[in-house]
């Protein structure tokens, strides 16, 4: 079985540019070069230098794992190595993920991949995957995949339609900002999950919490929990792996689920 033929370099900085909604002009200017040499980019009648593609890409804004595509498809080295997190080369970068992870707890804190599989998570992880169906824990445990499936936490997640439709916006975003097949399929399976429950109790939560973020309001065996979440990203990075990583952390959207938590921390530490 053949491996896909990659497209040409016009075909992809054509699909980029219709994808951002910019029309050649509009390209040309934010990267300082003619309409007629953008256009013959796209034609393959010019074969644009690696620092050439480089100023079209951050034009478009385009990650990594897109830029190496480019770069390939003109001929040239790709730029970004993709290295394991738990390669030697990236021990001190693994390490500063764990030390992020364990420094949030006695609150609940994970790092994923593009795919939203899960690469790191602190102890306090445990307290949400507590009661879910073990096969959704098996490497590699999509936490997505975790949050929304029947068997995962959505039975205890009270405000569920309202967190499954901020998942899925998040997705969206995502995938209109990189073109990943892997993350529309995700989508497509996550949506077709449904919601299910209380549609008055989905609603329901911390109002104020409401106002500002989307709340994750989860029933446990402690009491009732309510989070907000954080996503962190690496500012300046040169790896694919690295660029995307990202650490979600979830803080006490109310006094008393911080209480609870620490509560639970002190204990654990007991």
């Amino acid at each position: 079985m053949h491996a896909a033929k990659a497209p040409p370099l016009g075909e992809l900085l054509r699909d980029w540019r219709n994808r951002r909604r910019m029309s050649q002009m509009d390209l040309a200017l934010e990267t300082q070069i003619s309409t007629r040499h953008l256009s013959f980019i796209e034609t393959g009648r010019s074969k644009p230098s690696a620092p050439l593609i480089e100023r079209l890409a951050d034009g478009l804004a385009l990650p990594h794992r897109a830029r190496n595509a480019m770069l390939l498809a003109a001929g040239h080295a790709p730029h970004y190595r993709e290295r394991p997190l738990d390669s030697p080369e990236m021990d001190g970068m693994k390490r500063i993920v764990e030390h992020v992870l364990r420094g949030h707890e006695p609150y609940p804190a994970l790092a994923v991949d593009r795919h939203w599989n899960m690469i790191a998570a602190n102890a306090a992880i445990a307290l949400l995957t507590r009661g879910v169906a073990p096969a959704l824990l098996e490497p590699p445990v999509n936490v997505l995949r975790l949050a929304l499936h029947p068997d995962g936490l959505a039975p205890a997640i009270v405000n569920i339609a309202e967190w499954r439709q901020h998942i899925l916006d998040r997705l969206d975003g995502q995938i209109e900002a990189t073109a990943d097949n892997g993350l529309a399929a995700l989508r497509d399976e996550l949506a077709d999950y449904g919601v299910g429950g209380d549609t008055n109790a989905n609603m329901e939560g911390d109002k104020t919490a409401n106002d500002i973020a989307v709340p994750l309001i989860l029933d446990t065996p402690v009491g009732r929990l309510s989070f907000v979440s954080t996503v962190t990203l690496f500012g300046t990075p040169v790896d694919i792996t690295l660029s995307e990583l990202a650490i979600e952390a979830f803080f006490p959207a109310d006094a008393e689920s911080a209480r609870l938590l620490n509560q639970l921390g002190q204990n654990a530490r007991s």
